[in-house]
């Protein structure tokens, strides 16, 4: 159908001083008004536009951050500034800004697979800190490990400047460390989304996918992988507390049987009160299109999980609770690899806006996808 309906909770901009936004205690509907794909392959400023796993939005300099999970295989790893122009009716353009490396502790540009494999970042998730006037991006690492040969890199928090210099980055907390044997971390499944709270005292990390100690990936039928959502002090840059969220089974099975399937989180949103918008996005080989679900996920009785060694084997201890807002299926507009969410600036009648960007995977048969949704 053309418009989906459903009940959130109002968000409020307030930008002086900056502030993530707060929660009004009444529900209001989204509605969604439309979207924007980006042509496959253009270029800008000598590189090519693609694979956007991140985005966030800046109120005070109305710029967005979007972060390109190249691992330096077709250009640097980098993150693109952008302006998107909408009125009630739907985005008109999407006009890129600029485009920045993003650049190790040394000043250099990060390496390729091929000339460093140790050191090559997976970019996924991004979020500007107003206060501090920086960037904070996820990398997921890697963990390659095959008879006589290993490729071991941690994933990592990393604080830049606006120009993608490096900073700062955040603690790993012991249970996130790639190891050679089935034990932390999976591969391609691990920092994917973050969001600040708390008037930005906090950050919020989520893992895409369980850690092998917590138990199985998600499967088909009543299969429930258990992910964690890491809480981190912005201040100290170190990890408070952990939550356990039950992510769904994957909507359809592989064609064919067997093939590659998934279910996992790539982008949490803050709503204040203890509450997360969280993105689950399911993908099964012979389906193009992805099953985007969101859910409305309530922190206030989950317990600190970060003692816990595996969520799956101990059963003393509380998971977020959620509730289905949105399956975008209900769209019936085909839907891609929707990887990043952020809150974008009101409407000419006041109402606000919620946007969405896929990843297309540098793919012709993928989009570089924006779905823009109304608060009203």
């Amino acid at each position: 159908m053309k418009y989906f309906y459903l009940y959130l909770i109002l968000i409020l901009f307030s930008c002086h001083p900056p502030q993530k936004k707060t929660i009004a205690q009444s529900g209001l509907h989204l509605n969604f008004i439309g979207q924007y794909v980006i042509p496959h392959n253009q270029i800008f400023q000598h590189t090519t536009i693609g694979g956007l796993s991140g985005i966030d939005y800046d109120s005070i300099k109305n710029l967005y951050y979007l972060i390109c999970d190249d691992r330096s295989s077709i250009n640097p790893a980098r993150f693109y500034t952008a302006r998107i122009s909408f009125t009630a009716k739907g985005i008109d353009s999407i006009t890129f800004v600029s485009v920045h490396s993003l650049l190790q502790p040394s000043g250099d540009p990060y390496p390729d697979a091929k000339s460093d494999p140790l050191h090559v970042p997976d970019p996924e998730g991004i979020r500007y800190n107003p206060i501090r006037d920086e960037l904070v991006w996820t990398s997921e690492g890697e963990r390659i490990v095959k008879p006589g040969n290993a490729i071991i890199e941690d994933p990592s928090i990393i604080c830049i400047s606006n120009e993608g210099k490096y900073k700062d980055s955040f603690s790993l907390p012991g249970n996130m460390h790639m190891q050679t044997i089935e034990k932390g971390p999976r591969q391609n499944g691990v920092f994917e989304g973050l969001t600040f709270a708390d008037n930005f005292k906090t950050l919020y990390v989520n893992v895409e996918e369980p850690l092998y100690e917590d138990g199985p990936r998600a499967a088909l039928g009543d299969t429930s992988g258990l992910i964690r959502i890491i809480r981190y002090d912005v201040m100290s840059r170190k990890p408070m507390a952990q939550y356990g969220y039950a992510i769904d089974p994957v909507a359809h099975p592989a064609s064919p049987p067997g093939a590659f399937k998934i279910n996992g989180v790539p982008d949490i949103l803050w709503l204040g009160e203890n509450k997360l918008l969280v993105i689950e996005r399911s993908f099964s080989t012979g389906i193009q299109a992805c099953t985007i679900r969101v859910y409305l996920a309530d922190l206030s009785a989950a317990s600190d999980v970060q003692r816990i060694t595996s969520l799956r084997n101990d059963h003393e201890w509380k998971p977020l609770a959620k509730k289905i807002l949105l399956n975008m299926d209900s769209l019936g507009i085909y839907i891609d690899n929707i990887e990043g969410v952020t809150f974008g600036p009101k409407l000419p009648n006041g109402h606000q806006t919620l946007i969405f960007v896929a990843d297309n995977n540098f793919s012709a048969e993928e989009q570089t996808q924006f779905l823009l949704f109304e608060l009203n």
